[in-house]
């Protein structure tokens, strides 16, 4: 089930609707915030924020994670890629959470548990990785 676009009022006072991104499983730590929108902070939407429909003050900064990580492929695994009804690999949208640090040089990401989104369903969920290749913190290097 896709939910109705979310309405919002951007910061310039113009009303927007926004897709409503639904997880099918909670992010941990956050059982009964299911229904979340995606909203850019920044013109290249280099920085955007996750924000729950169920509680306005809840959000999360995250980021597309190849501005950053060029390299970055990790492997998500069948369960999820079922769960979200995935049917071709580019209708995955891969979003990083990012942990603000007092500076750009102390602000990390977590590469260990991307938040993945099936860009035609609009279902996602975040996904603790196995490889240890992929930290929890990594420093985010400007693009």
């Amino acid at each position: 089930m896709t939910a109705a676009p979310a309405h919002h009022t951007a910061t310039e006072g113009a009303d927007v609707d926004l897709p409503v991104i639904e997880l099918a499983r909670p992010m941990p730590g956050f059982p009964e915030h299911r229904h979340f929108t995606l909203v850019a902070l920044d013109d290249a939407s280099l920085l955007c924020s996750l924000q729950s429909l169920e509680e306005e003050a809840l959000r999360f900064l995250v980021v597309p994670p190849h501005p950053f990580f060029p390299e970055y492929a990790p492997v998500i695994d069948d369960e999820t890629v079922g769960e979200l009804g995935v049917q071709r690999a580019e209708d995955v949208m891969l979003l990083l959470v990012v942990t603000a640090g007092q500076s750009l040089a102390e602000t990390t990401v977590n590469l260990a548990a991307p938040i993945v989104v099936n860009a035609s369903t609009m279902q996602a969920a975040q996904v603790i990785l196995e490889d240890p290749a992929w930290p929890v913190k990594a420093g985010l290097a400007t693009p």
